[in-house]
């Protein structure tokens, strides 16, 4: 049975509390602080982790965004908390052991990244600005908020607006690439030309969950 990779979106008021099950997950706060085993996070920092954890806010509140592989969560809105399933997809996973990389990847106005393909699945979500994204045949674009999976092997080529553009994922990768890129450039010519996207890495850590 294949896992199921997970993005919700949690908005917590200064009184609102999110208890969490036992699962892997990423949590990334988009707005404000929380609190996370005695670690508080601002804006633009994230969590990972496999336990049960609690998660507070801050006296502002905070919108955070949540990958978690597993289950769909029960309901666990309560006072002050509101939880938003984004997006569910499939994983084909790598074989062997697994890593856990949460990043994000910034775009100056107009840059893209030429057609690529990655070495595992994930989810990607944009934090600032817009980009149209081409695979198989198809092209769609995304706005603040919108999310999008990426399988890994399918081709695809993403074009930013004419703004500076952020995306926020998380990809399920073979473990030997803890610390390395796992992009793959199709086309010969587009390894040697110069990069317009630059990366921020929140989290590179094993995984304890096996294809």
């Amino acid at each position: 049975m294949h896992p199921v990779l997970r993005l919700y979106e949690d908005v917590l008021s200064d009184v609102g509390v999110l208890k969490l099950d036992a699962a892997p997950r990423m949590i990334f706060v988009a707005h404000g602080s929380v609190t996370i085993e005695d670690r508080t996070l601002g804006d633009d920092e994230a969590w990972q982790g496999e336990g049960a954890v609690t998660v507070t806010p801050g006296k502002a509140g905070a919108t955070c965004w949540r990958w978690e592989i597993g289950e769909r969560s029960a309901d666990i809105s309560s006072p002050g908390v509101s939880s938003l399933e984004k997006l569910a997809a499939l994983l084909d996973l790598p074989s062997g052991d697994l890593l856990w990389r949460g990043d994000s990847v910034a775009f100056p106005p107009g840059g893209c990244a030429y057609l690529h393909r990655h070495q595992g699945p994930g989810i990607r979500c944009v934090a600032e600005g817009a980009i149209r994204v081409d695979t198989d045949g198809h092209s769609t674009s995304y706005g603040p908020g919108g999310a999008w999976f990426e399988a890994g092997p399918d081709p695809v080529f993403a074009q930013a607006a004419d703004r500076p553009t952020r995306f926020i994922r998380v990809m399920i990768l073979p473990r030997a690439l803890i610390g390395k890129s796992s992009i793959q450039y199709v086309n010969e010519a587009d390894k040697a030309r110069p990069k317009s996207q630059q990366y921020k890495v929140y989290v590179d850590a094993p995984l304890s969950i096996r294809a």
